[in-house]
């Protein structure tokens, strides 16, 4: 055990020193929100909290919450339409014997391999006919569809590596396929559920492009975009500590889930993948 710990030291070391530049990097980026230097030094003197006036002084950079708002909705959307349909249609997948199986899962690697920027003028055409253009809802409807072929395919994996024992013996004992799925097989790919549902929310959170292209009105402004506005908007003054610590509050939710679902999000791939 002393030995296999000491052989891992070199390793954390280069790590470590690979790792130093970003920390540095962060580092300056926090301390620059809470600070003011004075012109032409690089170090600080002062510590300040006007950098964070965006938080309750919209008459300079626009209401934070409400982008703020709008982004949250977007990632629970995604989180919520994306598990739903991964979770009961790799299941039917990995499963039940459909006709022309092994065609379907060839399909949904091959909508995953396409880019979203490749489908833009279909889906424009597509939501200005159906009137969800410049609506959340066909932003949402659009994102999780491109998202849904690879949340069936992480979790057909863990469908395939649930023993099938486990399913029978609650059909032997009466119980319908819906409660063995639900009450039985569920909480064993819970790993994979929550790590699906932490990946689609943030997937939702960090969107920028369907945002700006099919939702292009103000009232559907995310943070992404708020956050681009506010270099480009003249009347700032190119603030950059104020552009810094907007970022770094675009950020707090993604660090705070790392941290959290850390372990469970490197399940996500550790699914099977078998046809």
């Amino acid at each position: 055990m002393m030995t296999r710990n000491f052989s891992t030291i070199p390793f954390i070391i280069v790590i470590t020193l690979i790792s130093m530049p970003l920390m540095v990097m962060y580092g300056f980026l926090i301390l620059d929100t809470f600070t003011d230097a004075p012109a032409g030094e690089l170090w600080p003197d002062r510590f300040t909290l006007k950098h964070w006036r965006f938080l309750y002084d919209f008459s300079e950079v626009g209401n934070v919450w409400v982008a703020t708002f709008n982004s949250l909705t977007l990632a629970v959307s995604m989180a919520v339409i994306v598990l739903s349909v991964s979770s009961t249609a790799a299941y039917a997948i990995s499963r039940l014997h459909l006709p022309f199986r092994r065609f379907f899962l060839a399909g949904i690697l091959v909508m995953h391999a396409f880019p979203a920027v490749t489908l833009l003028i279909g889906t424009f055409f597509v939501l200005n006919f159906s009137g969800l253009y410049n609506t959340m809802i066909g932003v949402i409807l659009v994102k999780a569809s491109l998202l849904l072929p690879f949340g069936i395919w992480i979790m057909k994996g863990f469908y395939d590596t649930v023993p099938w024992e486990i399913e029978m013996a609650g059909v032997q004992d009466g119980a319908s396929r819906f409660t063995v799925w639900r009450r039985l097989i569920l909480p064993q790919v819970k790993p994979g559920l929550v790590a699906l549902g932490v990946f689609a929310f943030l997937d939702g959170w960090g969107e920028y492009l369907l945002p700006s292209i099919l939702a292009p009105g103000s009232d559907m402004q995310v943070l992404s975009i708020f956050l681009n506005d506010l270099i480009a908007a003249e009347r700032v003054g190119y603030d950059f500590n104020l552009f810094k610590s907007v970022g770094v509050f675009y950020t707090l939710p993604v660090v705070v889930l790392f941290v959290i679902f850390q372990n469970r999000l490197m399940n996500i791939f550790g699914g099977g993948t078998k046809g």
